[in-house]
């Protein structure tokens, strides 16, 4: 971050820059940043907890300014509750309710924040959760693209926590499913970048699919693919668990029109957006239960286990690739599609 005088658009798109300024001024910024012998602030996971009469609950929070606000898939709306209900979920904790604020701009259709209100609705009942506060504010015309919303995400922890500093070598890594759907979809309806496919966004609330790989159990870390894609997961467990990660490129699901799509416009699809897909470092002896339970729900049926966590170079993420090399899978600077959730 040195040298940096403004704020840029990679320094909220989860990658390395991100890193940075989220460390120099947060982390540095905040004194206080554990309550109630929780999981604290500085373990930069998907949440933070804290003990409450004899349980530990689960809290994540999460702003969304995705664009287009409607696309292939879903919208806003429906993103906004299950990037919350899936960063709960990841912890190892059951979701129970959503908090949520929605900053509106001054002329935006009433018809349109109804359809956003009505996916948010859907998604909180296919994830079996509640909403049971928000706020809402209107902005000048103007002084806002459209629509923010933030949700903030509440769950009980289930069993032992869930965090991306307890990969184990000898784990076998298992994705939930094909991955690069959700930004490449975004892609295809951007101004000045749409192109045609049928591939629409995989946003979707993916508590059925991580309850059924903790029911079989050995799951040690895990994470939602969002910003950054597959590539800024593996590098948080390699980095935070100080272990590497070897994958086969062949072995990574990988829809055509998505590959099609990241050839065309020079992206990696591992570093691309998804927004309903988990990857997850699972003991050995557990790991094909927890693909077959996996392949078992709503949105598992892609799944696949990717590789294998080992001991020799912590902290990188390495790709055997179909001739033979291998790759450096480095975490991106910053998301390579701007606004995707």
């Amino acid at each position: 971050m040195a040298g940096d005088e403004f704020i840029k658009l990679s320094h909220g798109a989860g990658g390395t820059a991100m890193d940075a300024i989220i460390k120099e001024l947060f982390i540095k910024g905040f004194t206080k940043r554990q309550a109630l012998d929780g999981v604290p602030l500085d373990a930069l996971d998907d949440g933070a907890s804290i003990r409450v009469g004899g349980k530990e609950v689960v809290l994540t929070m999460d702003g969304h300014t995705v664009d287009p606000i409607f696309f292939p898939g879903g919208d806003l709306g429906r993103l906004a509750v299950c990037g919350a209900a899936n960063d709960t979920v990841v912890m190892g904790a059951d979701p129970v309710a959503i908090l949520d604020s929605i900053v509106v701009v001054e002329g935006y259709p009433i018809a349109d924040l109804k359809r956003l209100i009505a996916s948010m609705n859907e998604a909180a009942e296919e994830a079996s959760v509640a909403i049971i506060s928000g706020d809402f504010k209107v902005m000048p015309a103007g002084s806002l693209d459209g629509v923010v919303i933030s949700t903030a995400g509440v769950g009980v922890l289930r069993g032992p926590r869930i965090l991306d500093s307890q990969a184990k070598p000898g784990d076998k890594v298992i994705v939930t499913g094909t991955v690069g759907d959700h930004g490449t979809a975004l892609m295809s309806v951007r101004k000045g970048l749409s192109f045609k496919t049928e591939l629409v966004s995989d946003v979707s609330p993916i508590v059925d699919t991580i309850t059924a790989a903790l029911e079989v159990g050995g799951v040690h870390s895990m994470k939602d693919a969002t910003r950054g894609g597959l590539t800024a997961a593996l590098n948080e467990f390699a980095e935070k668990s100080k272990v590497s990660i070897w994958l086969e490129d062949g072995k990574v699901p990988v829809k055509l029109a998505v590959r099609s799509a990241c050839d065309m416009l020079g992206l990696d699809p591992y570093e691309v957006t998804c927004e309903g897909k988990a990857v997850m470092c699972v003991s050995p002896e557990k790991a094909d239960a927890v693909l077959n339970a996996i392949r078992g729900t709503k949105y598992g049926a892609d799944a696949a286990i990717i590789g294998e966590v080992k001991t020799d170079r912590p902290g990188m993420v390495l790709m055997k690739t179909q001739v033979g090399g291998t790759r450096i899978l480095r975490k991106p600077i910053g998301e390579p599609i701007p606004r995707v959730c």
